[in-house]
């Protein structure tokens, strides 16, 4: 059996200190075998295979719909009821596992959750969804009349504003990136653009805003610019990855409006209403302010800054014997396309860039990554992404810089890792 040992690398070859890999040595050579990076252990001699006994009998009849395997059981959202049980009526999040997941696409099973009041049960074909107030022509529509209307589809992120809560805390706590930055999903959406909607209901001029309300017992409501939704960005999601939207997704029809704060996305829509004016619903004054030392709150703060995290490795995914990594991670923005992303295995004092893929959709998750040389000392990770608007993730310490105390919305702080000679990883601030 192969032993695991380090990779020799020239000068050359390292991008940055403490072992990060020049991008062009990926490129020129392909990752390397598992052999190489530390994972020869788990290989077998091909005479050493047998046949298994699932290979030696017919397998499972056929089912109506597909579930994962019982063997990944252990991929799910860690929820978190804001209320003891029996007084919070459903308030709570649940956190999409970013560390357990590839890729770019949130299945919708382990999509993020934000409820105000519990999911609703919804019938479809007793639902409705009225346009109203300061237009030509109030229209009220079924279910079935949207899908006939043409689709448009979009593939982006929706980011809950209290998006890495658990960061606020003036000691770092020790969670997994999905606990602390897993607040957000990234999906296919489908549906009827809301500008189509509106142009059919007839905007008076006097109509500068619109008021989305949900059909939850919360009656979660957001004032947006019309701007937003007259651009074409906006549009009522019918479908989310190819199927119906799931009720705790909205089920049957929620706001998309992309790039924008997760609550301005809402759910079970139920009206949207053309009024001059924000009307400061409760849901955009008790809370989704910004404090600031000066004691006044920034409000109607809509775009979620620029930011990444390293998902592996990650608190969950510790690293085993010293050898070549993988450091793999998620980008976003909420101003746009990701234009590069940096990382760091030294806390900051040398960077490399890593590679992302070309970019077709805006607003959505980007997936980067760098090979590694991890020598078995201590190490401190970080990632910062850049955006096509030229924003730079900012530091914990930057960020806060103008917030109070344990400000927590809109978040977007360099998140860093710290790595012990043991391989285990910690959350750290710096």
């Amino acid at each position: 059996m192969t032993s695991s040992k380090l990779l020799p690398l020239s000068t050359e070859e390292h991008a940055a200190g403490n072992g990060l890999v020049s991008r062009r040595w990926l490129l020129r050579t392909g990752f390397p075998a598992a052999g190489a990076v530390g994972l020869s252990s788990g290989l077998v001699q091909a005479e050493e295979l047998r046949v298994p006994d699932w290979s030696s009998s017919p397998g499972l009849d056929l089912t109506g719909y597909g579930q994962p395997s019982p063997f990944e059981s252990e991929v799910v959202r860690p929820t978190l009821p804001l209320f003891p049980e029996g007084i919070g009526d459903g308030s709570g999040v649940s956190f999409t596992p970013l560390e357990k997941l590839a890729g770019t696409i949130t299945p919708n099973g382990l999509f993020f959750e934000r409820h105000h009041s519990g999911i609703p049960e919804i019938d479809p074909t007793a639902h409705q969804f009225a346009i109203h107030g300061l237009v030509e022509r109030p229209l009220v529509f079924t279910v079935e009349a949207l899908l006939r209307y043409p689709m448009v589809t979009k593939t982006c992120f929706i980011e809950c504003a209290g998006n890495s809560l658990f960061n606020s805390f003036d000691e770092a706590q020790q969670r997994t990136a999905g606990e602390i930055h897993g607040l957000i999903g990234n999906a296919e959406w489908a549906g009827v653009s809301l500008a189509q909607l509106l142009d059919e209901a007839g905007v008076s001029p006097q109509g500068k805003w619109l008021v989305a309300e949900g059909a939850d017992a919360a009656k979660m409501s957001r004032s947006i610019p019309i701007e937003k939704a007259m651009d074409g960005d906006a549009f009522i999601a019918l479908y989310q990855n190819g199927e119906r939207i799931r009720p705790e997704q909205g089920y049957p029809m929620r706001l998309v409006v992309p790039g924008w704060q997760g609550s301005m996305n809402v759910k079970w829509l139920r009206r949207i209403k053309v009024v001059s004016a924000p009307v400061y619903a409760k849901d955009e004054t008790s809370k989704y302010t910004l404090l600031q030392k000066d004691g006044k709150s920034r409000q109607f703060t809509y775009e979620m800054g620029v930011k990444s995290v390293i998902t592996s490795p990650s608190p969950g995914r510790e690293l085993g014997a010293p050898g070549l990594y993988q450091i793999s991670g998620l980008a976003w923005s909420g101003a746009g396309r990701i234009t590069k992303v940096e990382v760091s295995a030294d806390g900051g004092a040398s960077w490399a860039e890593a590679m992302i893929p070309d970019q077709t959709s805006t607003r959505a998750l980007t997936r980067f990554q760098l090979p590694w040389q991890w020598s078995g000392q201590s190490a401190t990770l970080m990632s910062r992404a850049t955006d096509e608007a030229g924003a730079v993730q900012p530091t914990r310490e930057a960020w806060y810089e103008p917030y109070a105390a344990n400000q927590l919305f809109h978040q977007n702080a360099i998140q860093v890792w710290a790595v012990s000679h043991d391989g285990g990883i910690r959350n750290v601030y710096v």
